[in-house]
């Protein structure tokens, strides 16, 4: 089974309110093919009802939805591909990729809908 290794690297931004930021919450998380791997971001804004998105983006192609899922008052959720799962709080968002292959290796982005900026991961 190969490696991965996936590097979460920090993008703070500012949306269209003062102080609005989303960063990945760690620097590094490795893991297996076919295990599960979890990133993570926070996020900080005052949008009452957020979404927030995941992208994968693979080198020389247009980022491609993964998935988006409201936070605190917004339980709206669009999840296509059932091998991810996601979960948000008020101040957090997770992306969950189950049974992991060579093909997800690529640069994942959680961005939120009021006006945040992404947060790039490298999944390698």
């Amino acid at each position: 089974m190969g490696r991965k290794v996936c590097y979460f690297w920090c993008c703070f931004s500012t949306g269209l309110t003062a102080g609005d930021s989303i960063t990945p919450r760690n620097n590094e998380v490795i893991s297996t093919e076919g295990e599960s791997v979890t990133l993570n971001c926070t996020y900080k804004t005052t949008y009452t009802q957020p979404r927030l998105y995941w992208y994968r983006h693979y080198p020389n192609q247009a980022p491609q939805f993964i998935l988006y899922k409201g936070a605190r008052s917004s339980s709206s959720e669009h999840i296509p591909d059932k091998r991810y799962q996601s979960t948000t709080s008020k101040t957090s968002t997770k992306l969950v990729i189950q049974q992991l292959t060579l093909s997800d290796t690529a640069l994942y982005y959680c961005d939120g809908a009021s006006a945040l900026f992404p947060a790039p991961i490298s999944l390698r």
